[in-house]
């Protein structure tokens, strides 16, 4: 009887050394940081959007501008990084739609063209020249989008007029319920074969084809 106790013993502890040595050997999947719902100051001002970096990248504009180039070079030259919570990001992907409690963020970044062995073109500074979050939250605002402007991502944002002329041009040329999905060549195609695009983009589209 010692002697079978013995080998049980045996057979158990070789099991729990395999499993330990199974466990050691399987990658370690990386964890995103984790991405909390808007939250508000009581004043209703938006508080920082903590680890935004983390987040979805989905592109990057060079100056853009819905009014015409006025022929004078730019002095401040910009680059315009949008990134998106990874929830809202993988729901577009299945729906071609934003869910709710979606927030997108707009960092401006200084264009610089010369540096370390950079002679021609452009980069990225480490200077945030602008930062503005654009969100979903339909409990909260009647139109379901609210825009939020910041001095500086650490700082508060405050709640831009639903007049103001950003808000009203989103609502009118967004692609995607009232969001530039026509600048992001990854969404594009997705809203297009799901059947989301608005009405008013593709009569735009429509015409912007018929000048060619």
């Amino acid at each position: 009887m010692f002697h079978k106790i013995l080998a049980t013993a045996a057979v158990c502890v070789l099991a729990a050394a395999l499993a330990i040595s199974i466990s050691l050997r399987r990658p370690r999947v990386a964890m995103a940081a984790s991405t909390a719902v808007p939250a508000y100051a009581k004043n209703g001002d938006l508080l920082p959007i903590a680890n935004y970096r983390e987040w979805t990248y989905l592109s990057s504009g060079f100056d853009p501008s819905s009014s015409p180039k006025d022929g004078q070079a730019q002095e401040h030259a910009t680059f315009d990084n949008v990134f998106v919570n990874p929830a809202a990001y993988r729901s577009f992907l299945e729906t071609g739609a934003w869910p709710d409690k979606t927030v997108i963020v707009l960092e401006r970044r200084e264009a610089r063209n010369k540096g370390s062995i950079c002679q021609n073109g452009h980069f990225q500074g480490k200077t945030v020249a602008g930062f503005e979050v654009q969100l979903k939250d339909e409990a909260r605002f009647p139109g379901k989008w609210a825009f939020f402007t910041f001095d500086s991502p650490d700082s508060n944002g405050t709640l831009m007029p639903q007049g103001a002329s950003c808000v009203s041009c989103h609502a009118a040329h967004g692609a995607v319920d009232s969001t530039y999905v026509q600048f992001d060549p990854t969404l594009l195609p997705v809203a297009r074969k799901k059947g989301t695009l608005s009405e008013a983009f593709l009569k735009e589209e429509s015409a912007a084809a018929a000048k060619k």
